[in-house]
Formats: structure tokens, sequence, C-alpha cells
């Protein structure tokens, strides 16, 4: 087992270079919102918008040149890029399809409403063929049906489940409504007809492991946020995993100066840790960073490493919050220097800026707010807005 030793600033760095959010651009255009996904195998989608859907800020801090609309392209016009459930609902890759056949047979033969949903998928697909891509508002399947998030009517459970079985695809969005399509006009044969790439539970979860590694950076044997919806992964079966993948020279150990847990990267990333170490000091950089961002999926290792508490406080009750609905850590070269709270104001073309809280012993120098202002710029470009406001002491 090869194990290195570093600082926990060159830790930080080692993480920032591979997730491509330290010096210089290191993902550019349509080509590199590909890139960056395939690296880290998925970007967490949810559906709320206030200043962009998490999906859009994980990668307008990444990809230099990012609209939204190179996003909708990549997954509803080039079709190169799926919704599909990895770690949550996600997207990624379309030859990833291949590799989550297990999930869809889970959901074929269990799940909410299975009977009344099966009495009427064959409708809904002939439907579908008939008339091309639908929403739940197209049929008219009135019927309600107790469904994983609330009581809901059976045309929009059946189209969800046959969805999350595989039979049909997100065609397109619209705001936030899904428009289904059969998914063999659409996903190539040969990945709808390939085989299991891996039969073997524990050779899909370490598939999985490794995965999960990359879209971090670095991760540790411990139970993680990071790891959700690996099923059947306990904390025994993940000590083996890390075993295997250390004895098959797959992951590296990392010590980090002052913590006791042992870190581990990709094997394949020994370039970044001699970069890292070789002292070499990279371009400065401010980045908004989604709340939901994969480099913030553990946010105990984010606090080990980064000495930076992170709570999404959208679900916490307002008198409990202590920032804000909707706050996006700020990062700076190699630390996160403060959280902000914006609102994207489309029909006004203005971002409205609620608050910014500074972390404790930053200072706004010149400099620094030199680099604030540039980094609201970018944002704004990236909403299409043309101007900045500034509300203090405000709460959704």
């Amino acid at each position: 087992m090869k194990t290195y030793d570093m600082t926990k600033r060159e830790a930080r760095l080692f993480i920032l270079r591979k997730q491509g959010l330290t010096g210089d651009y290191k993902f550019i255009g349509k080509q590199g919102v590909l890139g960056y996904i395939k690296q880290v195998g998925c970007i967490q989608y949810d559906p709320i918008d206030v200043c962009g859907k998490n999906s859009e800020l994980v990668l307008q801090s990444r990809i230099k040149g990012f609209t939204k609309d190179m996003l909708y392209e990549l997954l509803y016009e080039d079709r190169k890029l799926i919704d599909y459930f990895d770690k949550n609902l996600a997207i990624m890759p379309i030859e990833d399809w291949i590799y989550f056949n297990r999930i869809r047979d889970m959901y074929k033969k269990g799940g909410r409403g299975r009977e009344q949903i099966n009495n009427v998928s064959d409708d809904i697909k002939r439907m579908i063929s008939e008339k091309g891509a639908l929403c739940s508002k197209d049929i008219d399947f009135n019927e309600k049906i107790n469904w994983y998030w609330s009581d809901a009517k059976l045309s929009r459970a059946a189209l969800e489940s046959l969805y999350f079985r595989g039979d049909l695809i997100v065609h397109h969005k619209k705001g936030t409504i899904k428009y289904y399509a059969l998914s063999e006009d659409y996903i190539p044969k040969n990945l709808l007809e390939a085989k299991e790439p891996f039969p073997n539970e524990l050779e899909h979860m370490k598939w999985r492991v490794l995965r999960r590694i990359s879209a971090v950076g670095l991760m540790w044997n411990r139970p993680s946020d990071a790891w959700l919806n690996i099923a059947n992964m306990k904390s025994k079966e993940r000590n083996i995993i890390f075993e295997q993948l250390i004895e098959e020279n797959k992951i590296h150990r990392i010590n980090i100066e002052g913590l006791k847990h042992a870190f581990y990267c990709l094997a394949e990333d020994e370039s970044i840790i001699d970069e890292v170490k070789s002292g070499i000091e990279f371009k400065s950089r401010m980045e908004f960073i989604a709340p939901l961002d994969g480099m913030l999926w553990d946010r105990k290792l984010i606090n080990e490493i980064f000495d930076f508490q992170y709570k999404w406080e959208i679900y916490t009750p307002i008198e409990e919050r202590k920032y804000g609905y909707y706050v996006l850590p700020v990062l700076y070269n190699d630390r996160f220097i403060a959280r902000i709270e914006m609102i994207s104001d489309r029909k006004n073309k203005v971002l409205a800026v609620k608050n910014i809280w500074f972390e404790d012993g930053v200072k706004l120098s010149k400099a620094l707010q030199k680099e604030l202002n540039q980094c609201y710029n970018r944002f704004m470009n990236f909403h299409d807005l043309t101007d900045i406001e500034f509300i203090e002491n405000n709460r959704i």
C-alpha cells in the first residue's frame, strides 16, 4: 500500500485540484461539462431554484464559459447525459446506464402501488408511443395513490414508477415538470441490452466506492453521507471493500498532519499529489459553491480538512436558522472564507444579495473585495442578469 503524508493545506489543494476549483480552469465549455461529470460519476439534482438549481451551481463554479443551455442540451438534445438515481436523484453520463440495472430490477419487483401501476403501465406506454413525450397532466388517471413523498395521482405515480424501472426516461423538462418518453427510443440498443457489468454485489459496491472517492476527492473509511444509496453496504462490507481496493492498488492512503483518521484517494491521482507537494502557487480564484456539491457530501470531512462547518438550512425552521434559507459557501483559493445568500430575480434581471457572513479572521480588504466583485459579475453572467443589489439582514 502506498502512503503519503500531507499537511492540511496540501490536502485542501489536492481536493480542489481534483475538483477543478483552484488555479486556472481545468474544464471548459460543453466538453468540460462532460469531462467533469465523467470524473465524478454524477452530480446531484435538486429542483429548487433560488439562485440556480444545484446541478447548474455545481457546474458554474468549475466550467469556464458554462451556460444553463449547455446542461440542457447535453441532457435532452445531445443525449450524452441522463437523469437517474445514483447519489439520490442525479445527472450522469448515458454510458453509466448499464451499472444501475439492479436499481431498475428492484423497482420492477416491488415499490409502492405496484398492482395499480401495473394495471395502467401498458396503456401509458402505448399513449407515449403514439403521442410522444408526455407529463402527468397529459394522462387522465386521477385515482389517488399512496406515493413515496405524499398521496399522488395515479398518472404521476405510474410515470415515475416506469421511470424508476427503466421503461421510461426523462425526455425533457419545462421548469420542474418532467416529460417522459420510452427508453427504447432514446437509449442506444447496446446500452439497453448490456449485461450487468458487476453481477457480484461486492464488486458493484467497490465500483461505487471508487466513484464516490473520485466525486469528493479524498474519502475515509467511516460512515458518511457520501456513501448514500450504495445499497447493502454496511460497515462490514465497507471495511472489506477498502481492504480489497488497497490490495488491488486502486487507492492510496493519505495521512493528514494533525488528523487521526486515514484518508484515501484514487491511485490514478498520484500526479495531483506530486503537484500539490511541489509547492506550486496556483492562480488566485474565488467561487460560489453549490449546497449539494459533491465535494461537500461529507460535511464532517470538510470540517476536518477545511475547518469549515456547513449545514444546508433549507429544511431548518426559520427561527432555528443560523444563516439563511439557501446559502452557498464562498471558496477563495484553498479556504472557505464566507457563506452567502442570494436570489436571482430573473424578472427584473437583478442579483439580490441578501447577506454575506465572513468566517472569523477574514477581513474584507480591497483585494478581497475586488475578487468578490469579479465573482459577482461571473455569477450575474451565468444568470443573464444586468444589475446587483444588496439587502442585509433579511430572510426568505
